[in-house]
């Protein structure tokens, strides 16, 4: 009986710890290769030949791509936390996302790599503009004006993180016309209807997409 009752005991511990779920794994990080920090085009010759581009190959874009288009919006360029797009009082109250046909990801600047939230293919419930919809990545720039507004009057905050969202948004741009690539800038959009296709936390809020690809 005692051998039968540690072994009835010992089945339902094992039952419990395959029933436990499955911590995160790392499989769900993307490590970003380093971006080129020097080269290139010149500043002024990536001014002059910027466009909006809404029409695009259906190439998707590599890996280091990504992670230059990622540094330029919101890459840490400094020893204490300073980034490539200014901010108020450096307080850096922007996300970007990143949505592809594999899946929906979040930019940690810190770390340089791309967080997996989703492995479904969320472009088309983003907007239903046609270039968000084609476009091979869409980036996702979204603010955090809660935060914000914790240290400043409302409309104050909402204008410094839409600014800050400006910065980091034609930073990207002018990469991307460096890189040889297209885009545009999209303003347009519902940012509640953005958010909850995004499945995004409250307290963050859409502010533009960026559909990224090569230009037909």
């Amino acid at each position: 009986m005692r051998n039968f009752l540690i072994c009835t005991f010992l089945l339902i511990a094992t039952s419990l710890v395959w029933a436990q779920p499955a911590p995160a794994s790392a499989a769900s990080r993307v490590e970003l290769p380093a971006p080129q920090r020097s080269g290139g085009i010149s500043l002024n010759d990536a001014l002059n030949h910027r466009r909006s581009v809404r029409s695009f190959q259906s190439t998707q874009l590599t890996l280091p791509e990504i992670s230059q288009l990622l540094w330029a919006a919101q890459g840490i360029t400094g020893d204490h936390g300073a980034r490539t797009a200014p901010s108020a009082h450096s307080q850096y109250y922007l996300r970007v996302y990143l949505a592809q046909s594999d899946g929906f990801y979040e930019y940690l600047p810190s770390a340089h790599a791309l967080q997996k939230l989703s492995d479904k293919d969320l472009r088309a419930k983003l907007s239903e503009q046609p270039t968000v919809k084609a476009a091979p990545a869409v980036f996702l720039i979204a603010g955090e004006y809660d935060r914000a507004a914790k240290g400043m009057d409302r409309e104050t905050a909402l204008r410094l993180v839409n600014l800050e969202a400006g910065h980091a948004t034609e930073n990207m741009l002018l990469e991307v016309t460096a890189m040889n690539l297209g885009a545009v800038s999209v303003g347009g959009i519902d940012p509640k209807q953005t958010a909850q296709a995004a499945s995004l936390p409250a307290a963050i809020m859409p502010i533009y997409l960026v559909p990224v690809g090569h230009a037909k």
